[in-house]
């Protein structure tokens, strides 16, 4: 894997993780 594809593996995984504690916390945005 290339540096770029890790960043971006990391970045897709923080952002489904965001989404999800979004859906199960609205009342914290």
């Amino acid at each position: 894997m290339t540096l770029f594809q890790i960043i971006a593996a990391v970045a897709a995984a923080l952002l489904m993780i965001y989404l999800i504690y979004a859906l199960l916390k609205p009342e914290a945005f």
